[in-house]
């Protein structure tokens, strides 16, 4: 302590449950400056990934897939995740056959920009897949 007093510095204790004690003698303001700047700069140059959701119908038109298919490659483009999703309401629960051919319709017009992470299944009245964007 006599030291820390003598070079107008702070003793803060490393790892008291040592046998003994590590302290270390430092300015405590200017280590907890660099700290927060050290987590700031971790934050800045990490990615945030977005998942956009497409809803489609078992009854939808080859045109209004083609739409948005185009909306869902505008998504990839920009580094977002897509979640497609056939909602299935009433009796059209009984032909989920029809939302796997949707949905492989789907990727295959936007399979250049496109990777399936998580393949189609059927989850409740949703039939859902996970598409990433292709890495170059």
């Amino acid at each position: 302590m006599k030291l820390a007093e003598e070079s107008e510095m702070d003793l803060v204790m490393i790892s008291a449950n040592a046998n003994p004690p590590v302290c270390r003698i430092m300015d405590y303001g200017k280590f907890l400056y660099e700290q927060t700047k050290k987590v700031k700069e971790a934050k800045k140059n990490q990615k945030v990934v977005n998942i956009k959701e497409i809803r489609l119908s078992p009854t939808i038109e080859e045109h209004d897939i083609e739409i948005k298919a185009n909306n869902a490659r505008k998504f990839l483009q920009d580094e977002d995740k897509v979640k497609v999703t056939v909602r299935f309401r009433g009796r059209e629960a009984d032909y989920s056959y029809k939302g796997n051919s949707i949905l492989d319709l789907f990727v295959s017009k936007i399979e250049d920009v496109c990777v399936v992470e998580k393949a189609a299944k059927l989850e409740g009245r949703n039939m859902i897949m996970i598409l990433a964007p292709k890495r170059a």
